[in-house]
């Protein structure tokens, strides 16, 4: 198995009011990613993620691209602890 790991993430552009939550909840639910995802009130939406290192790394990937109408500017990406997170949600 797989060592867990955590990240917290900060990515900021043009991402709120493009899909960004809802297609980083798709993609987090496909690659069995735990965690959540929520907008900030600067505009960044910020997201922690915590599964096997393979899966976290293919989904720090993905935000880092963002969903079609996206435009991400910057992405900032820190170590923590894993808590043993289960199911991925979008937080208000």
């Amino acid at each position: 198995m797989s060592e867990v790991v955590r990240r917290r993430v900060v990515v900021r552009g043009r991402v709120q009011g493009v899909y960004f939550r809802g297609a980083t909840q798709d993609e987090a639910r496909r690659r069995g990613v735990q965690g959540f995802v929520r907008n900030q009130r600067d505009g960044s939406v910020e997201a922690v993620f915590e599964g096997p290192q393979a899966a976290v790394e293919a989904l720090l990937a993905f935000v880092r691209q963002g969903p079609r109408h996206a435009h991400v500017q910057d992405v900032e990406v820190c170590e923590e602890l894993p808590e043993g997170l289960l199911g991925f949600e979008i937080r208000r």
